[in-house]
């Protein structure tokens, strides 16, 4: 179905809707293209998972208004392709971080092809989504320690966001005292493996995943920052207009997928795991009951706010000029897919940080109210168990135990993703002290 659905759409790219569409009410069958990123694994609702639980096409053949409705998704590594093809009418609907969203919002508007954001994905309040990372065996702690050297990110992703404002906050020039190596995030994986990156900036999953096969190590998280970061879905406005029953179609089956992840959240991790090749313990990092994402799809104040701060970042990186975000932002479509429940999701949190161990077949983690008791289970279960997660002591960002950095102070044991808050802590914890994961465990025990 996918190939003839890209055929399809080959013939007639220079419509004015871009994908294969018809007026409405005609018999004729409608190719609706979805642009989405299945390893920015907190965008799945409106990607990854959506696409595997076929709620969206579910909900197309509901409309029941006489057209015949395909769905092409088209899969990218990073937003930019899709911003690309999106102002060139190829790609009717696609999801992406929040720094690729302005500029998004800015290509469209620049290139008469006006784009508008309509929901949310994943979020974090504080930023935990994006982190730095460095090699398992280097000596770099710090920011401090990042003068001089290559750092690789994706220029203009959420992650080079992160990496700009860290070092800003650092008395680091961004673009003076760090060579930065604007790479895919697979390429820059790669060149920290070799050694001809020194750091790596990048967004979810790329951190976790790493970390999670021993191949890099936490240097900053992106919490520390304490400014929200989102991906979104962002729709091409003429789309809109032409196909508002299709959009909300859309925005109810993400809601949908919403649901399934929020409730089902280690059968949606590894259906996720399934698809993208990732291991299902990397994407509960970010995606299980106490991850680093938040998953809901009203567009909060907080996070337009958040956007809102975001343009001068890309602004003065020369990337984008002014955005008019309240004029991008357009809640009207979700408002109308999803009812009396806006509201309420509207008003929703996320759920209280907590550490979680996924026992080996298990279709349910657990959850523990302290990180020692957490390690007192890891230790006397250590065959049984196939990941525990644990959230750092100061910015609540789900990190896993084994490659958390732990203090011992006093009989507290405090797990930090960054070596940097650990010393922090110590330096502020008079007889604290940094100590090793298996002396952790052992206390606990």
């Amino acid at each position: 179905m996918h190939r003839s659905a890209f055929a399809a759409c080959a013939v007639v790219l220079l419509l004015p809707l871009g994908a294969c569409g018809t007026a409405a009410g005609d018999s004729s069958t409608v190719t609706v293209t979805v642009g989405y990123q299945s390893k920015t694994i907190n965008t799945v609702t409106a990607g990854t998972l959506l696409r595997s639980l076929g709620y969206f096409e579910k909900q197309l053949n509901s409309l029941d208004d006489g057209v015949t409705y395909k769905v092409a998704w088209q899969d990218y590594a990073t937003g930019a392709p899709i911003t690309a093809q999106m102002t060139a009418g190829k790609i009717d609907i696609g999801s992406m971080g929040d720094f690729p969203l302005l500029i998004n919002a800015a290509r469209g508007k620049q290139l008469g092809r006006p784009t508008h954001l309509v929901s949310v994905t994943g979020y974090n309040l504080r930023g935990g989504l994006n982190t730095i990372v460095t090699a398992p065996d280097s000596q770099l702690t710090s920011l401090q320690d990042l003068k001089g050297k290559q750092v690789s990110t994706s220029v203009g992703s959420a992650a080079d966001g992160t990496l700009v404002r860290a070092l800003q906050r650092a008395g680091i020039d961004p673009a003076e005292d760090i060579e930065k190596l604007n790479q895919q995030p697979a390429v820059g994986a790669s060149a920290l493996a070799s050694g001809s990156a020194d750091a790596l900036s990048q967004f979810v999953a790329w951190p976790g995943l790493l970390a999670h096969q021993g191949k890099a190590k936490a240097l900053y998280d992106g919490a520390q920052l304490n400014l929200p970061t989102f991906h979104g879905v962002t729709v091409r406005q003429d789309f809109a207009k032409e196909r508002p029953r299709v959009l909300e179609a859309f925005l109810a089956a993400q809601a949908q997928a919403t649901d399934y992840l929020n409730d089902r959240p280690v059968a949606a991790a590894e259906k996720v795991a399934e698809v993208t090749g990732l291991p299902a313990e990397v994407v509960y990092l970010y995606n299980g009951a106490h991850g680093i994402a938040t998953f809901d799809p009203a567009l909060k104040p907080r996070l337009v706010s958040a956007l809102k701060e975001d343009v001068a970042v890309l602004r003065s990186a020369k990337l984008t000029g002014d955005v008019d975000v309240d004029s991008f932002v357009d809640d009207r479509y979700v408002k109308k897919a999803l009812g009396a429940s806006y509201a309420k999701r509207l008003a929703s949190a996320p759920p209280a940080a907590a550490g979680e161990v996924w026992a080996k077949g298990a279709t349910r983690t657990r959850a523990f109210e302290s990180p020692e008791e957490l390690l007192a289970h890891v230790a006397a279960h250590r065959d049984t168990l196939r990941a525990a997660y644990v959230p750092d002591a100061t910015t609540g960002t789900l990190w896993f135990a084994d490659k958390a950095v732990w203090v011992a102070d006093g009989e507290r044991l405090a797990p930090f993703v960054a070596p940097a808050t650990a010393r922090a802590y110590v330096e502020a914890h008079k007889g604290a002290r940094i100590i090793t994961y298996a002396d952790a465990l052992e206390r606990a025990s």
